[in-house]
């Protein structure tokens, strides 16, 4: 699912809603979540799953065109951990889906 997506299931979910509205309610959502993984915050949404942001240590890495060692200076990456309602809703889909498809 896209933005776009995201914005069209939102105006079609909320009939009171424009698609403009919808669009700016997902931005702001985003822009909001976003600035609090900048400022180093987690994020929870309950039974859905928590974001946050995790901490790379520097390593030694390997140009695999060459062979030749790189350095890998830290970072902090964004990071998404599914809640438990999210992992059984998606393990039941899939189980549902694959008792349905003929092997």
């Amino acid at each position: 699912m896209t933005r776009s997506d995201l914005v069209e299931e939102l105006a079609a979910r909320f009939s009171q809603l424009t698609l403009r509205d919808a669009e700016f309610a997902v931005k702001a959502i985003l822009e909001a979540m976003n600035d609090a993984l900048v400022r180093g915050h987690r994020i929870e949404i309950r039974g859905f799953g928590s974001f946050s942001v995790n901490y790379r240590a520097p390593r030694m890495g390997r140009n695999p065109r060459s062979g030749e060692s790189v350095a890998i200076p830290e970072k902090r990456v964004p990071h998404f951990k599914p809640g438990k309602a999210l992992r059984e809703a998606v393990d039941q889909r899939t189980a549902e889906l694959s008792q349905t498809t003929p092997n």
